[in-house]
């Protein structure tokens, strides 16, 4: 969804709420930083009419006046960058912390066709780039403002028009610029942050899939695209530095013309009597020393077309809608049995299930086959309640799924793909995300009824070996295996089975259904299998044809 930029704005300023105390006190200190800063040279210049004859301010006063905004500069301006940046690295924290419970939220209906490198660009550069905003752009927003203000006031106090003229000229340099600027980079910025994100998908798609490009040979044409893709971006962040560039010159310009005209208006007012010759220096100097924090702005014309790029794209993550909404609240459910009556379920225009039914009883183990693509994960995922049946009811202790509290139905159910995600740690903490206070008794145990104990303690540094990133240092036959033992280790009451001895031998096969066959009677297990050996410990076998149940 495209915001416009105040849109964008709006929204992450809404998130500061819990640390307004400390952004005013960031808007306080920077304030009376560029206030010193500017006074440095006005007090200069009443030095100077002190010294040509016309008393300004006792030398004394004057010197202490320097003295003191030329020590205390320094100290305001590190106590707003420090609450800047305070402000900003808990905000990041806030904002971090509500992506991953809306990619919770999300999980796993809406992410399944995501693009894995965009959402790694989110999470990291994408967040990160928003740091400019918080540290960088609310203060001297709100610093601008109030400096023009008071400035203003000081240089109309010599004469009414030349705080006008000191009006314009920091309207154009902190508005007009920034917006002009903002305007002629357009789209850029978003169109970078896309194209980021998905060469970094490229890029992690490259270096998982390596063995694959070497052994066919595609390394060279895999490297043209990645360059082509390089070259793009390259040329994206290039149009955005000229805009950027094009804007500090313009900003320059102005500030010298103003400068200029304030000059000249001073001197015409001199020559009418309006003014005596401090209406024509102190304003010319205070206008010369006080553009630091429109310039601030100016700068942002271009530097917030990365950061409303990045926001709009976490926006757009933290405001999209689940498939389906977490269930809280409702009376605790015990498992006692599951059941599908007459379900149908379609992916887009795809039908995958068809008025399917199929009864579970507590303690059964129940089979089901068919060929690839004919609905049998779809429907174990219908029982997780990872989507929602489009007909029929779908039932776990004769309830339908969508009014059974989510935790209690993860508490119950235990599900095992053929494809089992390892994380880069430990087999221990691998097996430990099942149940985290899990004593090495129970792990073995687990283990052993996975048929992987063994294997295990053939490794030298046994349960504490890491795995690799994805469990790259394993087979897919022993992550199979840990998957198993991670289900068993979790002691839900109704086990889900996908596939479950896809990459095993016989051997591992026949140990690992002999453990299911034990847990019958204290279990409910479905196993969807294409190998007819593992139906043979199923009571009841299901066949699923086109999306239909026979």
């Amino acid at each position: 969804m495209k915001r416009s930029g105040f849109a964008v704005m709006a929204r992450l300023i809404g998130l500061v709420g819990p640390l307004t105390g400390a952004m005013l006190l960031a808007i306080f200190l920077g304030l009376a930083g560029h206030l010193c800063a500017a006074f440095l040279t006005v007090l200069g210049g009443c030095a100077l009419l002190d010294v040509l004859g016309l008393e300004c301010l006792p030398l004394g006063a004057l010197f202490a006046g320097l003295l003191l905004c030329g020590l205390v500069r320094g100290f305001l301006r590190y106590g707003e960058q420090a609450c800047n940046h305070f402000i900003a690295f808990k905000l990041l924290a806030l904002l971090r912390g509500k992506v991953f419970r809306a990619l919770r939220r999300l999980c796993p209906a809406k992410l399944e066709g995501k693009d894995r490198g965009n959402l790694i660009s989110l999470i990291t550069s994408d967040i990160e780039l928003l740091e400019v905003f918080y540290a960088h752009t609310i203060s001297p927003i709100a610093i601008a403002l109030l400096f023009t203000v008071i400035l203003c006031l000081f240089i109309g106090s010599f004469h009414w028009a030349l705080g006008l003229l000191a009006l314009l000229a920091y309207a154009v340099v902190g508005v007009a610029v920034p917006l002009v600027a903002s305007k002629a980079s357009g789209d850029r910025g978003l169109r970078f942050r896309e194209q980021s994100g998905e060469l970094s998908s490229f890029v992690l798609e490259s270096l998982r899939g390596l063995s694959e490009i070497l052994q066919y040979g595609r390394g060279e044409d895999r490297l043209q695209e990645m360059n082509a893709r390089t070259q793009a971006l390259s040329r994206e962040e290039e149009r955005l530095k000229q805009v950027a560039g094009r804007n500090q010159a313009v900003t320059n310009t102005c500030i010298l013309l103003f400068d200029l005209l304030m000059l000249f208006a001073a001197t015409g007012l001199y020559a009418a009597g309006e003014v005596d010759i401090a209406g024509v220096l102190l304003p010319t100097l205070a206008l010369m020393s006080s553009f630091g924090p429109c310039v601030a702005l100016a700068g942002l014309g271009s530097t917030l077309q990365h950061t409303f790029a990045a926001g709009n794209r976490v926006l757009d993550l933290l405001d999209e809608s689940p498939v389906v909404e977490e269930v809280a609240g409702k009376d605790p459910t015990e498992f006692t049995g599951a059941a599908a009556e007459q379900v149908s379920f379609a992916y887009g225009e795809e039908t995958i299930l068809d008025g399917v039914s199929v009864d579970i009883p507590q303690g059964s183990v129940v089979g089901i086959v068919g060929k690839s693509g004919s609905g049998k994960s779809t429907l174990l995922k219908l029982f997780l309640r990872f989507w929602e049946a489009d007909q029929g009811r779908v039932t776990v202790s004769g309830r339908k799924v969508g009014d059974i509290n989510t935790a209690d139905l993860r508490d119950m159910e235990s599900f095992v793909t053929q494809d089992t995600h390892l994380f880069h740690d430990s087999i221990r903490e691998n097996l430990r995300i099942a149940k985290l206070d899990a004593s090495q008794e129970e792990l073995e145990a687990a283990c052993k009824k996975a048929s992987v104990h063994g294997f295990i303690q053939s490794l030298p540094q046994g349960y504490d070996t890491p795995v690799g990133e994805l469990g790259a240092t394993l087979s897919g036959g022993e992550r199979q295996r840990l998957g198993l033992a991670r289900a068993f280790l979790h002691q839900g009451e109704f086990l889900l089975l996908d596939e479950p001895t896809s990459n095993l031998d016989s051997l591992n096969e026949g140990a690992i259904l002999r453990s299911l066959g034990e847990e019958r009677g204290s279990r409910t297990v479905v196993l969807v299998s294409h190998r007819q050996s593992t139906m043979r410990i199923a009571e009841k076998v299901y066949s699923v044809e086109n999306g239909r149940m026979s």
